[in-house]
């Protein structure tokens, strides 16, 4: 199953709504796999959902040490590696950074649509990216077990800014 688009990243949004909706699916997810998020890890997770952004895992530890979380790096990059591996984060490499997944408990390898400009992030579905990319392999007999899209353009604001 693909994600459905994000609509979100890119418009005026109540985002304290959309942010809230996603931490409870995150939450419920988590206790039907038996995990807790952490304070550590609710904290890092929230930081990635105040915008529809990719932060760098030093930002992240910036703002949890400001917050009494510690200062060294593996304090972030243990509750990034978690978040993502359990499928609530997701990492960009493009920009060496994290996003929050908008569709946590959702199987999905979204395609990232990024904005050049502004750096805003938006997952959309990647199906028919990812079945042609299948029929590309298989030819030469290789199953495709991962793989991330990145895009990089212009968001709607920056494209009607002349960016």
């Amino acid at each position: 199953m693909d994600t459905p688009a994000d609509p979100h990243a890119f418009r005026q949004h109540d985002h304290a709504h959309c942010a809230g909706d996603v931490l409870a699916r995150a939450e419920v997810k988590m206790q039907a796999l038996g995990l807790r998020l952490t304070p550590v890890r609710r904290r890092t997770l929230e930081i990635l959902l105040e915008q529809h952004r990719a932060m760098g895992a030093y930002d992240v530890l910036e703002r949890l040490a400001a917050e009494g979380f510690g200062k060294q790096p593996p304090v972030a990059y243990r509750a990034l590696d978690f978040l993502e591996e359990h499928g609530l984060a997701h990492r960009i490499r493009r920009l060496n950074a994290f996003a929050a997944c908008m569709h946590p408990g959702l199987n999905h390898s979204p395609a990232f649509l990024i904005c050049r400009t502004c750096a805003l992030v938006a997952e959309a579905p990647a199906d028919p990216v990812h079945a042609a990319l299948d029929e590309a392999a298989a030819p030469l007999g290789f199953v495709i077990e991962r793989s991330t899209i990145e895009a990089l353009g212009l968001c709607p604001a920056c494209r009607g800014a002349g960016a």
